[in-house]
């Protein structure tokens, strides 16, 4: 094949990024992110010192199709990036959240969630602002990354109100049954 030719073909076909290089990038641009694998996914969270089991999500890689989720036709070697955005940010981008789609469905919309290094909402989790990108390419991770970053700060602020939350349950004295108002009114 020629230069012009192997030209035409990169251009066809940008060159795509792999699970590591996402994750690495991701973990060097945002501390105390956690590499882990959930429900079948690769995913990152966001759990300072482990605090909490899982953390939060902040990103996922899915990398087959499943049972309730195979709109984006994942083939072998393939993958697609999913992030959690604000309401307001993926309104921006998509124009409306859309409804709830019944169990085992997709979400409605015009989009073609098998298309490669396209930004398309989840085709599950869009109802929850999620976005999806199969194989992404270096370009279009640096389009995400205002996203990213506003991945994480949600994700900050989701997990300093679950460890509260937790905090205040396990400050709560428990009462056992034998003790409970209604128990001692019977005495």
């Amino acid at each position: 094949m020629s230069d012009a030719g192997a030209l035409f073909f990169d251009c066809l076909h940008p060159v795509r990024l792999t699970i590591d290089q996402i994750v690495e990038y991701v973990q060097r641009s945002f501390p105390n992110v956690v590499y882990d694998f959930n429900w079948g996914e690769r995913a990152l969270f966001y759990n300072p010192n482990r605090q909490l089991p899982k953390g939060i999500y902040f990103l996922t890689f899915k990398e087959s199709d499943g049972a309730n989720d195979h709109a984006s036709k994942i083939g072998a070697g393939e993958f697609r990036l999913n992030v959690g955005i604000s309401k307001r940010a993926f309104i921006e981008r998509f124009g409306t959240v859309p409804d709830r789609p019944s169990a085992g469905c997709i979400v409605n919309s015009d989009h073609d969630f098998t298309q490669s290094n396209i930004v398309t909402p989840h085709p599950v989790y869009g109802w929850m602002c999620w976005i999806a990108v199969k194989n992404p390419s270096p370009e279009t991770l640096n389009e995400l990354k205002p996203l990213l970053a506003e991945s994480y700060q949600l994700a900050t602020e989701k997990f300093k109100k679950r460890v509260a939350s937790a905090a205040r349950k396990a400050a709560q004295p428990v009462i056992p049954p034998d003790l409970a108002p209604e128990a001692v009114q019977d005495l």
